[in-house]
């Protein structure tokens, strides 16, 4: 079985210094024991509902293997 972390573009962090602009990623969620990407997905929608409740596009979610 595969585990998996999610990250998304969308969103915003800010940098304790408000002068200085940060540019990353956010964690959505890591899943674990799953044989794919589409079911690590599945899995990380059901467990996590507020996902849609924020409006984050799915679609652009990256999904990396923690090997």
């Amino acid at each position: 079985m595969k585990s998996y972390i999610i990250t998304t573009h969308e969103g915003k962090t800010e940098a304790p210094n408000p002068l200085f602009k940060v540019s990353n990623s956010q964690v959505m969620g890591v899943v674990k024991n799953v044989a794919n990407e589409n079911e690590a997905l599945r899995k990380l929608m059901i467990e996590n509902d507020w996902i849609i409740d924020a409006q984050f596009n799915v679609a652009e979610f990256e999904l990396f293997e923690i090997l």
